[in-house]
């Protein structure tokens, strides 16, 4: 009555239309009293692509009666709004670095791994990355390095809105950046630059009227 999956593995809409589909419909062989709920758990739904997205939403829609469908993400901007809008949100804080710890513990040792004191806190990278650097951090991350982030400021000040949008596009996919870390972190670069709030205000009203500007300009 169970049916879990990680959505990092299974992505697809593929996945959606024939293992989630196939599960819900109430014909489906697992499905066994006329009073039974089946569960869809899909971890990491933030991983999904955004076609998948669309048609988990036409499933869920068809088959909330017999069906319920738990989504696990980390990053719930990732998930379409309209999928967002049938679900109930529950938020949950980080685990306590202890009980974090302890788990690696359990891992090292089931997994007879060779882990110093001190290669605990950067394990993760170092299973992304041989050579634990800066950039392999931000890289197992995902998030913008300060670097990219201060060239991409730049581009936005002194470059033209055509030369701006190409540089920005092709570090955006180069590095495979999400954008809403790009506007997150820019505006966090702008905002811990030594100046007045109004004027950082300012300046962010100015650039966006701009934007909509040669967007306009564009269009037309």
């Amino acid at each position: 009555m169970i049916l879990v999956l990680n959505a990092s593995d299974d992505r697809g809409i593929d996945v959606v239309r024939q293992q989630i589909q196939d599960f819900a419909s109430p014909r489906s062989p697992s499905f066994g009293a006329k009073s039974s709920v089946k569960l869809v758990l899909l971890d990491e739904a933030d991983a999904m692509t955004k076609d998948a997205q669309f048609a988990l939403r036409r499933v869920i829609e068809k088959h909330a009666k017999s069906t319920r469908f738990a989504l696990i993400c980390n990053h719930v901007n990732k998930i379409i709004p309209a999928l967002q809008s049938r679900c109930t949100r529950f938020r949950f804080a980080p685990l306590d670095a202890t009980h974090i710890r302890e788990r690696l513990e359990y891992v090292i040792k089931v997994d007879g791994l060779d882990v110093a004191e001190s290669g605990l806190t950067a394990l993760s990278t170092h299973m992304a990355s041989q050579h634990v650097t800066e950039e392999a951090v931000y890289l197992c991350t995902g998030n913008p390095m300060s670097k990219d982030i201060e060239q991409i400021a730049y581009w936005l000040l002194n470059e033209s809105f055509a030369a701006s949008f190409r540089y920005i596009s092709d570090i955006k996919m180069r590095k495979g950046l999400a954008l809403v870390d790009i506007v997150r972190e820019v505006t966090t670069y702008r905002l811990s630059l030594a100046c007045n709030d109004k004027l950082q205000l300012g300046s962010l009203i100015s650039m966006l009227t701009s934007a909509r500007s040669a967007l306009v300009a564009a269009a037309q």
